[in-house]
Protein backbone atom coordinates (compact mmCIF):
# COMPACT_ATOMS: atom_id res chain seq x y z
CA UNK A 1 0.00 0.00 0.00
CA UNK A 2 0.92 3.61 -0.40
CA UNK A 3 0.19 5.54 2.80
CA UNK A 4 0.46 9.33 3.09
CA UNK A 5 0.83 10.80 6.58
CA UNK A 6 0.38 14.58 6.75
CA UNK A 7 1.99 15.89 9.93
CA UNK A 8 3.76 12.59 10.43
CA UNK A 9 7.05 13.93 11.79
CA UNK A 10 5.94 13.79 15.44
CA UNK A 11 6.10 10.86 17.85
CA UNK A 12 2.89 9.16 16.70
CA UNK A 13 3.71 9.71 13.04
CA UNK A 14 7.13 8.14 13.47
CA UNK A 15 5.60 5.14 15.24
CA UNK A 16 3.19 4.61 12.35
CA UNK A 17 5.71 5.25 9.57
CA UNK A 18 8.23 2.88 11.13
CA UNK A 19 5.64 0.10 11.45
CA UNK A 20 4.29 0.45 7.92
CA UNK A 21 7.76 0.60 6.36
CA UNK A 22 8.74 -2.52 8.30
CA UNK A 23 5.84 -4.33 6.62
CA UNK A 24 6.94 -3.25 3.16
CA UNK A 25 4.55 -0.38 2.51
CA UNK A 26 5.36 2.86 0.68
CA UNK A 27 5.13 5.65 3.27
CA UNK A 28 5.18 9.36 2.49
CA UNK A 29 5.27 11.85 5.36
CA UNK A 30 4.19 15.43 4.66
CA UNK A 31 6.24 17.78 6.82
CA UNK A 32 7.25 21.41 7.10
CA UNK A 33 10.83 20.24 7.64
CA UNK A 34 11.58 17.28 5.34
CA UNK A 35 14.58 15.13 6.16
CA UNK A 36 16.08 11.92 4.85
CA UNK A 37 15.10 8.70 6.57
CA UNK A 38 13.62 5.25 6.17
CA UNK A 39 10.57 6.75 4.45
CA UNK A 40 10.04 9.55 1.97
CA UNK A 41 9.31 13.02 3.31
CA UNK A 42 7.70 15.71 1.17
CA UNK A 43 7.43 19.39 2.07
CA UNK A 44 4.07 21.02 2.77
CA UNK A 45 2.88 23.96 4.85
CA UNK A 46 -0.37 22.46 6.11
CA UNK A 47 -2.35 25.32 4.62
CA UNK A 48 -2.04 25.50 0.84
CA UNK A 49 -1.97 23.03 -2.03
CA UNK A 50 1.41 22.31 -3.56
CA UNK A 51 3.39 19.55 -5.21
CA UNK A 52 2.49 17.31 -2.26
CA UNK A 53 -1.07 16.86 -3.57
CA UNK A 54 0.31 14.46 -6.20
CA UNK A 55 1.19 12.08 -3.37
CA UNK A 56 -2.48 11.96 -2.32
CA UNK A 57 -3.65 11.10 -5.83
CA UNK A 58 -3.36 7.32 -6.13
CA UNK A 59 -2.58 6.66 -2.47
CA UNK A 60 -4.40 3.84 -0.69
CA UNK A 61 -4.78 5.65 2.62
CA UNK A 62 -4.24 9.08 4.16
CA UNK A 63 -3.59 9.38 7.91
CA UNK A 64 -3.76 13.05 8.86
CA UNK A 65 -1.97 13.84 12.12
CA UNK A 66 -1.23 17.51 11.46
CA UNK A 67 -1.65 20.06 14.23
CA UNK A 68 0.44 22.13 16.62
CA UNK A 69 1.41 20.36 19.83
CA UNK A 70 -0.86 21.03 22.81
CA UNK A 71 2.12 20.67 25.16
CA UNK A 72 2.31 24.43 25.77
CA UNK A 73 0.68 27.21 27.76
CA UNK A 74 -2.78 28.06 26.48
CA UNK A 75 -2.05 31.69 25.70
CA UNK A 76 -4.28 33.47 23.21
CA UNK A 77 -1.66 33.11 20.46
CA UNK A 78 -1.06 29.43 21.19
CA UNK A 79 -4.79 28.69 21.34
CA UNK A 80 -5.28 30.23 17.93
CA UNK A 81 -2.37 28.29 16.44
CA UNK A 82 -3.53 24.99 17.99
CA UNK A 83 -7.00 25.42 16.52
CA UNK A 84 -6.10 26.87 13.13
CA UNK A 85 -3.31 24.37 12.46
CA UNK A 86 -5.84 21.54 12.81
CA UNK A 87 -8.65 23.12 10.85
CA UNK A 88 -6.53 24.39 7.96
CA UNK A 89 -4.62 21.15 7.49
CA UNK A 90 -7.82 19.10 7.58
CA UNK A 91 -9.46 21.35 5.01
CA UNK A 92 -6.52 21.29 2.60
CA UNK A 93 -6.20 17.51 2.88
CA UNK A 94 -9.91 17.22 2.12
CA UNK A 95 -9.51 19.47 -0.91
CA UNK A 96 -6.58 17.39 -2.17
CA UNK A 97 -8.60 14.19 -1.84
CA UNK A 98 -11.63 15.76 -3.54
CA UNK A 99 -9.49 16.90 -6.48
CA UNK A 100 -7.74 13.54 -6.93
CA UNK A 101 -8.32 11.53 -10.09
CA UNK A 102 -7.72 8.40 -7.98
CA UNK A 103 -8.74 9.32 -4.43
CA UNK A 104 -7.60 7.17 -1.51
CA UNK A 105 -10.17 4.68 -0.31
CA UNK A 106 -9.82 5.74 3.32
CA UNK A 107 -8.94 8.91 5.24
CA UNK A 108 -8.05 8.40 8.87
CA UNK A 109 -8.17 11.69 10.72
CA UNK A 110 -6.52 12.29 14.08
CA UNK A 111 -8.83 13.28 16.90
CA UNK A 112 -8.40 12.76 20.63
CA UNK A 113 -9.90 10.93 23.59
CA UNK A 114 -9.78 14.31 25.33
CA UNK A 115 -13.09 15.08 23.62
CA UNK A 116 -14.84 13.07 26.33
CA UNK A 117 -15.91 14.41 29.69
CA UNK A 118 -13.73 14.51 32.79
CA UNK A 119 -15.42 11.83 34.90
CA UNK A 120 -14.83 9.04 37.39
CA UNK A 121 -18.17 7.23 37.42
CA UNK A 122 -18.32 5.48 34.04
CA UNK A 123 -16.25 4.85 30.95
CA UNK A 124 -16.82 6.68 27.67
CA UNK A 125 -17.42 4.65 24.54
CA UNK A 126 -18.30 5.92 21.07
CA UNK A 127 -22.06 5.39 21.46
CA UNK A 128 -22.92 6.58 24.96
CA UNK A 129 -19.78 8.50 25.87
CA UNK A 130 -20.30 11.96 27.29
CA UNK A 131 -18.68 14.72 25.26
CA UNK A 132 -16.99 17.15 27.63
CA UNK A 133 -17.11 20.88 28.09
CA UNK A 134 -19.80 21.35 30.71
CA UNK A 135 -18.98 18.82 33.44
CA UNK A 136 -18.86 19.89 37.06
CA UNK A 137 -15.51 20.19 38.75
CA UNK A 138 -13.53 20.77 35.56
CA UNK A 139 -11.66 24.06 35.23
CA UNK A 140 -13.01 26.44 32.62
CA UNK A 141 -9.68 26.35 30.80
CA UNK A 142 -10.23 22.68 29.99
CA UNK A 143 -13.15 23.57 27.75
CA UNK A 144 -10.69 24.86 25.16
CA UNK A 145 -9.43 21.35 24.40
CA UNK A 146 -13.00 20.11 23.95
CA UNK A 147 -13.83 22.99 21.62
CA UNK A 148 -10.74 22.24 19.53
CA UNK A 149 -11.54 18.53 19.31
CA UNK A 150 -15.12 19.18 18.25
CA UNK A 151 -14.11 21.74 15.63
CA UNK A 152 -11.43 19.36 14.36
CA UNK A 153 -13.98 16.57 13.90
CA UNK A 154 -16.47 18.98 12.30
CA UNK A 155 -13.82 19.90 9.73
CA UNK A 156 -13.58 16.25 8.69
CA UNK A 157 -17.36 15.89 8.50
CA UNK A 158 -17.54 18.99 6.28
CA UNK A 159 -15.13 17.56 3.70
CA UNK A 160 -16.96 16.30 0.61
CA UNK A 161 -15.06 13.18 -0.50
CA UNK A 162 -17.71 10.71 -1.68
CA UNK A 163 -15.23 8.07 -2.84
CA UNK A 164 -13.22 8.05 0.40
CA UNK A 165 -14.28 6.50 3.69
CA UNK A 166 -13.64 8.76 6.70
CA UNK A 167 -12.56 7.54 10.15
CA UNK A 168 -12.03 9.70 13.23
CA UNK A 169 -9.31 8.29 15.49
CA UNK A 170 -10.16 9.32 19.06
CA UNK A 171 -6.81 8.14 20.36
CA UNK A 172 -5.59 7.81 23.90
CA UNK A 173 -1.95 8.45 24.81
CA UNK A 174 0.26 6.28 22.62
CA UNK A 175 2.94 4.64 24.74
CA UNK A 176 6.18 3.81 22.93
CA UNK A 177 9.78 3.54 24.17
CA UNK A 178 10.91 6.39 21.91
CA UNK A 179 12.90 9.23 23.46
CA UNK A 180 10.84 12.35 24.01
CA UNK A 181 7.46 10.62 24.07
CA UNK A 182 4.92 10.38 26.92
CA UNK A 183 6.27 7.08 28.22
CA UNK A 184 9.79 8.48 28.24
CA UNK A 185 8.60 11.41 30.37
CA UNK A 186 6.73 9.15 32.82
CA UNK A 187 9.64 6.75 33.14
CA UNK A 188 11.94 9.69 33.78
CA UNK A 189 9.85 10.61 36.81
CA UNK A 190 10.00 7.04 38.10
CA UNK A 191 13.76 6.81 37.61
CA UNK A 192 14.33 9.94 39.70
CA UNK A 193 11.98 8.90 42.50
CA UNK A 194 9.15 11.23 41.47
CA UNK A 195 6.76 8.64 40.04
CA UNK A 196 4.05 8.82 42.66
CA UNK A 197 0.41 9.78 42.28
CA UNK A 198 -0.35 12.99 40.40
CA UNK A 199 -2.83 15.28 42.12
CA UNK A 200 -5.24 13.11 44.11
CA UNK A 201 -4.42 10.14 41.88
CA UNK A 202 -8.09 9.39 41.17
CA UNK A 203 -8.12 10.60 37.57
CA UNK A 204 -8.27 7.79 35.03
CA UNK A 205 -5.48 7.33 32.52
CA UNK A 206 -6.37 5.96 29.10
CA UNK A 207 -3.45 4.68 27.06
CA UNK A 208 -2.58 2.38 24.17
CA UNK A 209 0.60 0.40 23.50
CA UNK A 210 2.28 1.50 20.28
CA UNK A 211 2.03 -2.00 18.78
CA UNK A 212 -1.73 -2.08 19.33
CA UNK A 213 -2.06 1.45 18.00
CA UNK A 214 -0.35 0.63 14.71
CA UNK A 215 -2.27 -2.65 14.41
CA UNK A 216 -5.57 -0.83 15.03
CA UNK A 217 -4.76 1.75 12.36
CA UNK A 218 -3.92 -0.98 9.83
CA UNK A 219 -7.12 -2.84 10.84
CA UNK A 220 -9.19 0.32 10.28
CA UNK A 221 -7.62 0.78 6.86
CA UNK A 222 -8.65 -2.74 5.89
CA UNK A 223 -12.18 -2.67 7.35
CA UNK A 224 -14.33 -1.07 4.66
CA UNK A 225 -17.41 -1.36 6.90
CA UNK A 226 -16.18 0.99 9.64
CA UNK A 227 -16.35 4.77 9.49
CA UNK A 228 -16.92 7.65 11.89
CA UNK A 229 -15.52 7.93 15.41
CA UNK A 230 -13.42 5.07 16.78
CA UNK A 231 -11.75 5.06 20.20
CA UNK A 232 -8.18 3.78 19.95
CA UNK A 233 -7.37 2.98 23.55
CA UNK A 234 -6.55 -0.13 25.54
CA UNK A 235 -9.61 -1.68 27.20
CA UNK A 236 -8.17 -1.05 30.67
CA UNK A 237 -8.11 2.55 31.86
CA UNK A 238 -7.00 2.85 35.46
CA UNK A 239 -6.61 5.55 38.10
CA UNK A 240 -3.41 7.56 37.99
CA UNK A 241 -2.16 6.30 41.37
CA UNK A 242 -2.49 2.68 40.23
CA UNK A 243 -1.09 3.49 36.80
CA UNK A 244 2.06 4.95 38.34
CA UNK A 245 2.40 2.11 40.88
CA UNK A 246 2.39 -0.44 38.05
CA UNK A 247 5.04 1.54 36.19
CA UNK A 248 7.21 1.77 39.31
CA UNK A 249 6.91 -2.00 39.79
CA UNK A 250 7.88 -2.62 36.16
CA UNK A 251 11.00 -0.48 36.59
CA UNK A 252 11.79 -1.83 40.05
CA UNK A 253 11.37 1.45 41.92
CA UNK A 254 10.04 0.85 45.44
CA UNK A 255 8.84 4.40 46.05
CA UNK A 256 7.68 7.44 44.15
CA UNK A 257 7.07 10.88 45.58
CA UNK A 258 3.58 12.21 44.80
CA UNK A 259 3.00 15.52 43.04
CA UNK A 260 0.28 17.61 44.67
CA UNK A 261 -1.87 19.90 42.60
CA UNK A 262 -0.08 23.08 43.66
CA UNK A 263 3.23 21.50 42.68
CA UNK A 264 1.82 20.63 39.27
CA UNK A 265 0.54 24.16 38.73
CA UNK A 266 3.95 25.58 39.58
CA UNK A 267 5.78 23.02 37.48
CA UNK A 268 3.46 23.52 34.51
CA UNK A 269 4.05 27.25 34.60
CA UNK A 270 7.81 26.76 34.69
CA UNK A 271 7.72 24.16 31.90
CA UNK A 272 5.33 26.24 29.78
CA UNK A 273 2.61 23.58 29.66
CA UNK A 274 -0.83 22.89 31.20
CA UNK A 275 -1.89 20.67 34.11
CA UNK A 276 -4.88 19.42 32.10
CA UNK A 277 -2.55 16.97 30.38
CA UNK A 278 -2.09 15.06 33.65
CA UNK A 279 -5.09 15.98 35.81
CA UNK A 280 -8.02 15.39 33.47
CA UNK A 281 -9.71 12.03 34.01
CA UNK A 282 -9.78 10.24 30.65
CA UNK A 283 -11.75 7.01 31.03
CA UNK A 284 -12.17 5.69 27.50
CA UNK A 285 -13.03 2.22 26.19
CA UNK A 286 -12.65 0.99 22.58
CA UNK A 287 -16.16 -0.42 22.18
CA UNK A 288 -16.26 -0.34 18.39
CA UNK A 289 -12.90 -2.07 18.01
CA UNK A 290 -13.84 -4.79 20.51
CA UNK A 291 -17.33 -5.32 19.11
CA UNK A 292 -15.92 -5.72 15.59
CA UNK A 293 -13.41 -8.34 16.73
CA UNK A 294 -10.14 -6.43 17.10
CA UNK A 295 -7.76 -8.19 19.49
CA UNK A 296 -5.47 -6.17 21.74
CA UNK A 297 -2.10 -7.71 22.50
CA UNK A 298 -1.73 -5.35 25.46
CA UNK A 299 -5.10 -5.01 27.15
CA UNK A 300 -3.62 -4.52 30.63
CA UNK A 301 -1.17 -1.85 31.71
CA UNK A 302 0.94 -4.27 33.72
CA UNK A 303 1.83 -6.19 30.55
CA UNK A 304 2.35 -3.05 28.48
CA UNK A 305 4.51 -1.40 31.14
CA UNK A 306 6.76 -4.45 31.42
CA UNK A 307 7.20 -4.63 27.65
CA UNK A 308 7.97 -0.93 27.35
CA UNK A 309 10.47 -1.02 30.20
CA UNK A 310 12.16 -4.07 28.66
CA UNK A 311 12.37 -2.22 25.32
CA UNK A 312 14.06 0.73 27.00
CA UNK A 313 16.50 -1.52 28.84
CA UNK A 314 17.42 -3.51 25.73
Amino acid sequence: MKIVIPGGSGQVGRVLARAFVAHGHDVVVLSRSPRAGAWRTVRWDGVTAGAWVHEIDGADAVINLAGRSVNCRYSAANRLEILESRLRSTRVVGEAIADSARPPRVWLQASTATIYAHRYDAANDERAGEIGGHERGAPEAWRFSIDVARAWEDALHAAVVPSTRKVLMRSAITMSPDAGGPFDALLGLVRYGLGGATGDGRQFVSWVHHDDFTRAVRWLIDRDDIEGAVNIAAPEALPNAEFMRVLRDAWGAPLGLPARRWMLELGAALMRTETELVLKSRRVVPARLLDAGFHFRYSHWVDAARDLVASRAA
